[in-house]
């Protein structure tokens, strides 16, 4: 199983933007030094709920700010940018740290961004999948043009092809003259390492990561969050792994495995890469010396958290939106994940892992809303929990 943290750069009540920010960045090095798998990173515009509005930007600052761990945008909202754009970041992320770099996208929802970035809501409710299949043409092949009806253009070359990922990194040490040399060894990319060391080259960043793609050289992992069995097919029919939310409890998780993996044999995937899709399962973590103090740091943050947070949310058209009750939430998300003890922690990953086949977690460690409890979450997560795994 790989574990991660899940960040959301969450501005609790009373907190600062910049302070919700800055715990984001802590949250990354602690999930670091503390063996944690990966880091993955939301996007929100316009709400407390998360202060992050570029996930791939924040991914760009923390990839230079570590050496092995994986970090994925979770999720790019996919209808507020254009395709090509995306897919032009991605590819340098991807190139620059070694293929360390994984992009989730989403649908996002019906919200005024759509009115501020101009893509109106047809780009929510319609135009997803023709920009999906741009993003993912533009991340695989070295020309590109488009002749849909949201995105017209001639035949341009991408650059950079995220394909250079092995020559960039030939050989075997990341050498390359003229990549800056700030935060690494001279002439060296600070790429992925084993450990703290600037320049470690590691088959755990540049390969094998969160159970990546194999074949990290042809491009950035991509994978879509998925809220509805129409995602679910887009998502299996282009052969894509999911995200799927922490709302979710693991019957529903794996009914839509399940899904996945029909729509994915009808659209001709192979055997093996509808066994092996490294699907990831979002959720909270919070680790206590019992389940009743985990609860408890829990059931005394989010719910203030998430009304602030989910109430600030405007529809681009007016419609009527229902937010859920914070504290019913909050509980709901204690019972269906690994808040307790580190057995208890465990015992739910592995139960999870049984029921879905999902072996990729993404945990929402700062749900106490504090800089120093998070750390401590983030680490007792890594001494006490991983171990436990196997």
């Amino acid at each position: 199983m790989r574990v991660g943290a899940f960040v959301l750069a969450a501005q609790f009540p009373g907190q600062g933007q910049g302070e919700a920010l800055h715990r984001a960045v802590r949250t990354t090095e602690v999930a670091e030094a503390s063996g944690l798998d990966s880091v993955w990173l939301a996007e929100h515009h316009f709400v407390p709920y998360g202060v992050c509005p570029s996930a791939v930007t924040l991914a760009g600052v923390l990839l230079g700010r570590t050496h092995r761990i994986r970090v994925g945008t979770a999720v790019s909202v996919l209808p507020n940018v254009h395709p090509v754009a995306l897919g032009e970041q991605a590819a340098l992320l991807h190139l620059l740290s070694g293929g360390r770099f994984t992009l989730g996208v989403g649908r996002g929802g019906p919200w005024v961004d759509l009115e501020v970035f101009g893509a109106g809501l047809r780009a929510y409710e319609h135009d997803f999948p023709e920009s999906l299949d741009l993003l993912i043409r533009w991340l695989r092949e070295p020309r590109v043009s488009a002749s849909g009806e949201r995105f017209s253009f001639r035949e341009v070359p991408v650059v950079p092809r995220p394909d250079e990922l092995d020559a960039l990194w030939a050989d075997g040490a990341g050498a390359c003259p003229a990549v800056a040399r700030a935060g690494g060894a001279p002439g060296r990319f600070p790429g992925p390492g084993p450990g703290p060391g600037p320049g470690a080259r590691s088959d755990v960043g540049a390969r094998s990561g969160a159970d990546a793609r194999s074949d990290a050289g042809s491009g950035p992992e991509t994978l879509i969050a998925c809220t509805s069995p129409r995602t679910v097919k887009l998502a299996a029919e282009r052969g894509l792994p999911m995200l799927l939310g922490m709302h979710c409890g693991d019957e529903e998780k794996a009914d839509m495995v399940a899904l996945w993996r029909r729509h994915a044999r009808a659209a001709g995937r192979s055997p093996g890469e509808i066994a092996d899709a490294p699907h990831v399962s979002a959720g909270v973590a919070q680790i206590a010396d019992c389940r009743g103090a985990a609860v408890e740091a829990l059931a005394k943050s989010m719910p203030g958290w998430l009304r602030q947070g989910l109430g600030a949310h405007v529809t681009v058209d007016g419609r009527a939106r229902t937010m859920r009750d914070p504290m019913a939430y909050t509980e709901l998300l204690c019972g269906l994940h690994p808040v307790g003890t580190p057995r208890l922690a465990a015992d739910r990953l592995t139960t999870t892992a049984e029921r879905t086949g999902i072996r990729r977690f993404a945990l929402l460690v700062e749900g106490s809303g504090d800089l120093a409890a998070t750390e401590e979450n983030v680490r007792r997560l890594g001494a006490e929990v991983l171990p436990l795994l196997g």
